[in-house]
């Protein structure tokens, strides 16, 4: 990654690096994304790589990188540093973006407000995926905790171009050591390509806690 250009972003908490690969044969190799995250200043949760178009109508190719170096189909808050950053480079604010995932669809709103359009919720096993079959994705036998009195349990699994699992509770969604049993949970062998793992506190019809890592979004 000699002499690319690159931002360092945050996508509500996440580490985000935009990088601009654009004109170039290569791309990021995943011993170059273990190398980098290993430097303080440029660890990160996710590297957008910014590659030329293949599809015609679209702005960009994305490739997706983790900090272990496997790729990622999508990332929502690594997309909008992607929309932001594209609209920093000129009148654009639309954009139509291929990733693993398929097309996605950002936009930069007049209030400064990134919106991107992550697709339909994929509920399905295979799509998820699983490891395991179950007769209803929104509520699987996944439990943190004594068998007798579970911690969390039961969470809703989707895939939105990546896998994510949901447990609903009832209380303070801070009240639960997410840091230390997420990265567990996002690895647990039901999960075969892993998991992002949120919880989820239901305050009234139209609104809803979610945390996501050591974020809250309300």
């Amino acid at each position: 990654m000699n002499g690319v250009p690159f931002l360092k972003m945050n996508g509500l908490g996440n580490q985000i690096i935009v990088a601009d690969m654009r004109g170039r044969a290569d791309r990021v190799t995943p011993a170059a994304a273990i190398a980098i995250n290993a430097t303080a200043g440029t660890k990160f949760d996710q590297i957008m790589a910014i590659h030329d178009p293949k599809t015609p109508g679209t702005a960009h190719y994305i490739e997706i990188i983790n900090s272990d170096g496997s790729l990622a189909r999508a990332c929502g808050n690594g997309m909008r540093c992607v929309v932001q950053f594209s609209a920093s480079e000129g009148a654009q604010k639309s954009f139509m973006f291929e990733t693993l995932a398929g097309i996605l669809f950002g936009e930069e709103h007049a209030d400064g407000l990134i919106t991107v359009d992550m697709g339909t919720p994929k509920l399905a096993r295979y799509d998820i995926p699983l490891a395991e079959e179950f007769a209803d994705t929104r509520q699987i036998e996944l439990q943190i905790g004594p068998i007798d009195a579970p911690v969390l349990h039961s969470p809703s699994v989707a895939s939105m171009g990546n896998p994510h699992a949901t447990f609903w509770v009832h209380d303070d969604v801070w009240n639960y050591a997410l840091d230390r049993f997420g990265p567990m949970l996002e690895n647990h062998p039901i999960f075969p390509e892993r998991a992002n793992i949120s919880i989820a506190q239901v305050l009234a019809p139209d609104r809803i806690i979610l945390r996501t890592g050591n974020v809250a979004l309300a």
